[in-house]
């Protein structure tokens, strides 16, 4: 039986506080969208893998602290905050808001939205 779109998404941010790339990308589909939105779209599972792949380097992992999360149909979004446990000892909490579209049972899209700043802030 295909999981619900909301234990999915559950499951899925879970998966972060130990992030394994290939696991992670194996959440989409093949031809999945995950959009930082400040940032470029990245398209595909295996850029996805890629991208996760260069973010992980810096960090232990991240917890998503999800506040509230609600899906109808295939959407799931949720209003968390990530926070960053990088290699160096730093954490970094990141308010984010994140919308998922879910097809049988996998990522279609992804969209985090979150201000830059704070992000930007974290490397001065």
């Amino acid at each position: 039986m295909t999981p619900s779109p909301d234990d999915v998404v559950t499951e899925f941010c879970a998966k972060w506080s130990t992030p394994d790339p290939a696991e992670l990308a194996s959440y989409f589909t093949e031809d999945g969208v995950y959009h930082n939105i400040p940032m470029e779209r990245v398209v595909g599972r295996t850029a996805v893998e890629e991208f996760i792949t260069d973010f992980t380097a810096m960090v232990d992992g991240i917890d998503f602290q999800v506040h509230h999360q609600v899906s109808s149909g295939n959407l799931v979004f949720n209003e968390r905050t990530d926070v960053m446990r990088f290699k160096d000892g730093r954490e970094l909490a990141l308010p984010v808001t994140g919308v998922f579209e879910i097809v049988d049972g996998q990522i279609a899209a992804w969209r985090d939205y979150f201000d830059m700043a704070t992000v930007a802030a974290a490397w001065s």
